[in-house]
């Protein structure tokens, strides 16, 4: 069975796959620039904001990582479909 999703579903998934792009980018040029202080703390604000996005998802559409990394509502809500995954 599939659930209508709203559309706040599908832009606070687009945000969170945006911030988490370039927490990847940023990521890899520190891999290469280790001693660049501007960039770190870049990279540990949008960490931050990552965060805060995936909790905001999941308090309103239910978990978006499997086996501990998210917690589930009562009752279990991962059968809940779709999965974002999925969408």
């Amino acid at each position: 069975m599939t659930n209508t999703l709203p559309p706040e579903f599908y832009t606070l998934l687009e945000e969170i796959q945006a911030i988490d792009f370039v927490l990847v980018e940023l990521n890899l040029y520190l891999d290469t620039h280790p001693n660049d202080f501007e960039t770190i703390k870049q990279f540990n604000e949008t960490a931050q904001k990552s965060m805060e996005l995936k909790n905001a998802f999941e308090q309103q559409f239910g978990p978006l990582m499997n086996f501990g990394r998210s917690f589930s509502n009562y009752p279990w809500n991962w059968n809940d479909t779709p999965w974002p995954w999925q969408v």
